[in-house]
């Protein structure tokens, strides 16, 4: 049996990654999504374990002393961070894994695995972002400039990912997302160890 790929895929906020990503998931059997830690709040129709693991600062930190994490950052005034033990099991069985972390997480995992393959999501412009943060419910006018902050960083960085999906037509963002991904799942990784 061959290893599965790890995929991290990474943009600002406001780019659809996570739709991009539940279409990849319904497109491909062999591609799985794990939840990532984070001590922000759950938004409105989350729940515990299946978007996120909810945890407290404290216990995020205690994750972080006890290895527990592939990798972690702050993004917003909030950690988040992948559960390295639920990645590596999946990885074994032969399935693909697909992380939605942030740049700094992204920069950290393919130092720490340079086999994974980074994908990045963005939106065609910097105005379609701020319109789209604007646009949730969930998002304070200071948070808003954080994130479109954030995001001109982030853009600035798109070019040491090997893959990039521009997110304006959602069709054809749908269709370049699973393409790329189908293909990244069909290469595999090695063979995974009897």
């Amino acid at each position: 049996m061959r290893r599965g790929r790890l995929i991290v895929v990474s943009g600002p906020s406001g780019a659809g990654k996570d739709t991009l990503i539940g279409d990849a998931l319904e497109a491909i059997p062999e591609l799985a999504l794990i939840a990532s830690a984070t001590t922000r709040r759950p938004r409105e129709g989350e729940v515990n374990g299946r978007e996120h693991v909810f945890l407290s600062r404290e216990e995020f930190e205690r994750w972080i002393e006890e290895g527990r994490l592939l990798e972690w950052a702050e993004y917003s005034g909030n950690l988040y961070g992948t559960p390295k033990q639920s990645v590596d099991d999946l990885l074994e069985k032969g399935l693909s894994v697909i992380l939605r972390i942030e740049l700094q997480g992204a920069r950290q995992m393919k130092e720490r695995r340079p086999d994974a393959v980074m994908v990045f999501v963005r939106a065609p412009s910097l105005e379609e972002t701020r319109r789209r943060l604007e646009g949730r419910a969930t998002e304070t006018t200071e948070s808003v400039e954080s994130r479109m902050a954030t995001a001109i960083k982030e853009i600035a960085a798109r070019d040491e990912f090997d893959h990039e999906v521009v997110n304006g037509d959602r069709e054809q963002a749908r269709r370049q997302m699973v393409e790329t991904l189908k293909r990244i799942v069909a290469e595999g990784g090695h063979d995974a160890r009897p």
